[in-house]
């Protein structure tokens, strides 16, 4: 296994790896991201999109400080102007995280695995640690577009090690919006950042540091999976998905692994450890 995902993300910035979880994993992780809903909260219900900078999470709180809770976001079009829903509750999300990890057991069980710590041992993790991770709903008609980006962006380390761990628990196909990829990437180094914004009288608390780039369409190749696989992908691979304009809804539990020995995590990164809640570790390797 080492050689070949090793290889595999060196040269195209991701990998897969078939039939990750068993059936009976998929539907245990399935059953609790379709339950997540009840307990959203009734007020105040906050929107979530990567397209549109009018939402609220580069100025918001409830965003900035959810990495070590269960935090609820909307999709843009599930809520009205006053708050109130025009969707099901069971559609209406678009994502749930970041502490899925370490705050609820079934995900829990999962991220800290034996399986994804061999796959961190097979990488070369010394002292990988899980800095956030999120249920992403993507439910039919309404699961928006994801643009392109890095993970880098967001989850900035020096090195680069940063890995992120995406499952999905329903078939990702081209009709509800499996991940693209443009191969190779991930060695052109960090195109953007999203970072705390430094100047502490703006209403933005989050800001990005440059403009948009612009990546060819026809540059990206499509991955459709089926449920239970693992992508990997290396935090600088540039990717996306489409919006899911098909019946099918594509639930998916994703993560992120960070390397915490010689590597430095970047403070001006939108999420921050609690101070006294460091990102849970999964090994340590002997020296």
């Amino acid at each position: 296994m080492r050689n070949l995902l090793i290889d595999q993300i060196r040269e195209d910035g991701y990998a897969v790896v078939d039939d990750f979880l068993s059936p009976d994993e998929v539907q245990e992780l399935l059953e609790a991201g379709k339950n997540l809903h009840k307990d959203a909260p009734k007020e105040e219900r906050k929107v979530f999109s990567t397209i549109n900078s009018k939402t609220s999470q580069s100025r918001d709180r409830y965003f900035i400080e959810s990495g070590d809770k269960i935090r609820y976001f909307f999709e843009e079009g599930s809520v009205g102007e006053n708050g109130e829903l025009l969707v099901d509750p069971s559609v209406a999300l678009n994502k749930v995280g970041h502490a899925l990890h370490s705050e609820h057991p079934v995900f829990t069980k999962v991220t800290m695995s034996n399986r994804v710590k061999e796959v961190c041992w097979q990488l070369g993790f010394q002292t990988p640690a899980v800095a956030q991770s999120m249920y992403i709903f993507k439910n039919p008609g309404i699961g928006g577009e994801v643009k392109s980006h890095q993970d880098a962006t967001y989850l900035y380390t020096e090195p680069s090690t940063t890995i992120g761990f995406w499952i999905p628990l329903e078939d990702a196909t081209l009709q509800n919006g499996c991940l693209h990829f443009i191969k190779g990437s991930h060695k052109s180094g960090v195109h953007r950042r999203y970072i705390r914004n430094p100047d502490a009288s703006s209403p933005e608390l989050l800001i990005y540091d440059r403009p948009a780039p612009l990546y060819p369409q026809s540059n990206f190749v499509a991955v459709p999976v089926k449920a239970g696989s693992l992508v990997l992908i290396h935090s600088q691979a540039v990717h996306r998905s489409d919006a899911n304009r098909s019946d099918r809804s594509r639930h998916a539990y994703t993560f992120h692994v960070i390397e915490t020995e010689g590597c430095e995590y970047s403070a001006e990164n939108w999420l921050q450890p609690a101070e006294d809640r460091p990102f849970p570790v999964l090994y340590e390797r002997d020296p």
